[in-house]
Formats: C-alpha cells, sequence, structure tokens
C-alpha cells in the first residue's frame, strides 16, 4: 500500500472563451511511507492543483487518487493527514494555542493528550511566548509556523505541505528542515511541493519535476547529483620544482607550493595516475556537479 497513488488524475478548467484548460494532465504518481518526496515546479506548473485533488478539495476531471490506500474524494483518507495548505487562512481572534487544540479536537484526541501535543508542537514552532495572543497580530511567518504546527498535533502518517517555507525567514526555512526530516526518521511520508530547488536538495528522498500540468521527470535526488557531475578539483601540493603539467592539463592558478587543476571526468584517471607516479601530495579533491537547480532549469526551459 502507497502512502499516497494518483493514476491518471486530469483536471480541467474552463478558461476565457468557453475554451478548455489542462491544469493537470495524467498524472501517475506513487510515494512511499517513510520517503520525503519533493513535488518541484514553476509558478502555475500544477502543483497547487494537484494537492487539492489529493486532498479532495477539488474533483478530478479524470483520474484517481489515494491516501494510504483509501480513496481520497473520501473524508476517512484524511484522518491521517497533516495538511498545509499554499496560503492558509484562520480564524484570527483565536490565539495560537486555541486554533491548534481546536484541530486536534477533530481527532477527536484525548484531553490530556491533546494538551501535552499542544504545548510540544507550539514549542517546536517556536511559538510558545505568543500562544495567547489573537492570531490577528501574528507576522507572515508566525501564521505560517501556525499552520505546520496544526499538521503535526495529531502526529498523522502523511503530511501534504503546499510551499511550506513560504513567508519563513532562515532560521524559520532551517527549522521546518530539520522537523521534515525528524518526521522521515519516524518513519512518516512526507509530500511538500516547492520552487526552490535547495528545500528539495536538502531533505528529499525523490524528486518530481511538473511543467505546465505534466509530469516530466521523476528520480531520486541522489541519482540526480550523482549523473550531474562534470569534473574535479584537484589541489596539488608540491614540495619542490616538479613538472606542474599532468596529463597535459595546466593549473588553473597557483598560490605558494599548492596548485589547482580542473579535471574532466573522462581525464581524471590518467590525471591521477600521472600525479601518483611523481609522488606529487594531493591535498585536495573537489566534485564539480552540475546542481538541482541546473536540472530543474533544464527541464522547464527544454522546447
Amino acid at each position: 500500500m502507497k502512502a499516497i497513488e494518483t493514476t491518471g488524475l486530469c483536471k480541467q478548467f474552463k478558461g476565457k472563451k468557453m475554451t478548455r484548460v489542462d491544469a493537470l494532465k495524467s498524472l501517475d504518481l506513487q510515494i512511499e511511507k517513510g520517503e520525503v518526496f519533493g513535488f518541484l515546479g514553476p509558478n502555475g506548473a500544477g502543483k497547487s492543483t494537484t494537492i487539492k485533488l489529493i486532498m479532495g478539495l477539488l474533483k478530478p476531471t479524470a483520474g484517481t487518487a489515494s491516501i494510504m490506500g483509501k480513496d481520497s474524494s473520501t473524508t476517512d483518507s484524511r484522518r491521517q493527514v497533516g495538511f498545509l495548505p499554499e496560503n492558509p487562512a484562520f480564524y484570527d481572534y483565536l490565539s495560537a494555542e486555541e486554533y491548534i487544540t481546536f484541530v486536534g479536537s477533530q481527532f477527536s484526541m484525548e484531553s490530556s493528550l491533546l494538551k501535552r501535543r499542544t504545548e510540544d508542537v507550539l514549542k517546536r514552532l517556536d511559538l510558545w511566548e505568543a500562544r495567547k495572543r489573537p492570531m490577528r497580530g501574528y507576522s507572515k511567518g508566525m501564521v505560517q509556523r501556525v499552520g505546520l504546527a496544526q499538521t503535526l498535533v495529531h502526529d498523522p502518517d502523511v503530511y501534504i505541505l503546499d510551499e511550506p517555507m513560504s513567508g519563513l525567514d532562515p532560521i524559520g526555512r532551517a527549522l521546518v528542515k530539520d522537523i521534515i526530516l525528524d518526521l522521515k526518521r519516524r518513519g512518516k511520508c512526507v509530500f511538500f511541493s516547492t520552487h526552490i530547488t535547495d528545500d528539495v536538495e536538502k531533505v528529499c528522498d525523490r524528486v518530481g519535476v511538473i511543467v505546465k500540468g505534466s509530469l516530466v521527470a521523476v528520480d531520486r535526488v541522489e541519482n540526480i547529483m550523482r549523473s550531474g557531475v562534470e569534473g574535479y578539483l584537484v589541489h596539488l601540493r608540491f614540495q619542490d620544482s616538479a613538472s606542474r603539467n599532468f596529463a597535459g592539463i595546466e593549473p588553473l592558478r597557483t598560490a605558494g607550493s599548492t596548485s589547482e587543476f580542473y579535471v574532466s571526468c573522462s581525464a581524471f584517471n590518467a590525471f591521477m595516475g600521472e600525479v601518483n607516479a611523481a609522488g606529487v601530495e594531493v591535498a585536495l579533491v573537489e566534485t564539480k556537479r552540475r546542481d538541482l537547480e541546473d536540472f530543474f532549469l533544464s527541464l522547464v526551459n527544454k522546447p
């Protein structure tokens, strides 16, 4: 049983002059339990539409979606889900403590457990000092953290987060990444959308890239990073006036006794063989790779 699964999921909207707009085109996606999956795409690519379909907030034009084996059109499918919408909006006359308690009560949590969990999540999201204040006085980042707190309070098995780091400062972003990694360690499934590649690179097992409503790539982050290796920066430390040319490669720069070389993947073995034969000390080898942002942009800009 998959944590989240979609089969042939489509959504069309009516555009101007009765035209049909394909917001999502035949999405087939399987996300495992215990997996952190990043859903990456530019603005307007279909990320939020996909999440609303999975959560049963929109009715698909075609196809199906399920959560923990249960059809997402049913209320029962959402009992083990923590959901953060793209633009969370709350009853702003409530305090964070009152709102989190209200959310937990909707999941029939026992009162002492709910009280303990509410305290835990408010402290974890750095909202404890402001817990009694009405949310109308909260900053955008604080409201976003309340949204994350309400996904955590009932300790679900699946988390579906739409742009969870939107509006957060660097400290808040780091906190959310730590929370996602902790959920992964505890065997939870986290599915989150973003257009920021660094978020995906730091915490995800796999990434799916959606462009103009179509899923154009799905792969493990480590595979993308490995396949993107373009060459190596090799730092060599010389003890004397030995030759500083190996496999026909001249140094990029020299500072004192250390020279830096750029070596392509194809030339690396020959280069290192000559360095070893010459008895030159290797001070450092750095991998030069195409990062996830380059991979993403290559797909978005593909004709």
